[in-house]
């Protein structure tokens, strides 16, 4: 299927789940990660801030999480057409941006490359570890500008079926998708 036939498709069966069953899911995807990743003290982690009009996999249990173990987190800032990292902690101040997303106030990029995790949103990923997200490529340009070795971890409640035919150069595929029922690697678990 085409991407904009997968981001219809999958809009609409993300808009149909309860509240209710976007936090269980989110729970599961919650723990599959930490018992997968691991992650520790003083690790860097890029997440983004979940939309709950939007009933994306809700990612405050790992802000919490981080913010607990003194692990460093960063967060997508939309500066023009590009993403930005903005360092967080329990004192950033926050705003919300044109977009209706809450996003630091703060437009200084933190200069991060090398992260142990990148925490993607996304509505679809195929077999392949191709994302769907909502159409604005701005986290293939993020992806394209850091190291390449970082693991690209996409979350989100359904399981990759359906190959995406429109694959572009310039779309980075994830290294693995976390769902409520399982963790799949695009490149073999390490």
């Amino acid at each position: 299927m085409k991407k904009s036939e997968l981001r219809k498709l999958y809009l609409q069966k993300r808009k149909q789940l309860t509240r209710d069953e976007v936090r269980q899911e989110s729970v599961k995807i919650y723990h599959r990660f930490m018992a997968q990743f691991q992650p520790k003290a003083g690790q860097k982690v890029h997440i983004f801030l979940s939309i709950a009009k939007f009933n994306e996999v809700d990612t405050g249990f790992f802000i919490r999480y981080f913010l607990e173990n003194d692990i460093r987190i960063f967060l997508p800032k939309m500066i023009g057409d590009k993403i930005i990292a903005a360092e967080y902690t329990r004192d950033t101040k926050m705003e919300v941006n044109s977009w209706g997303i809450a996003e630091p106030a703060s437009d200084e990029d933190s200069g991060i490359t090398n992260y142990d995790f990148i925490i993607t949103p996304l509505l679809y990923c195929d077999p392949n570890g191709n994302r769907v997200g909502y159409g604005k490529g701005y986290y293939d340009g993020f992806f394209a500008s850091v190291n390449q070795e970082c693991p690209k971890i996409g979350v989100g409640f359904f399981a990759p079926d359906v190959q995406i035919e429109d694959v572009s150069e310039s779309d980075v595929a994830l290294d693995y998708l976390v769902t409520p029922d399982e963790i799949v690697s695009f490149k073999g678990f390490s």
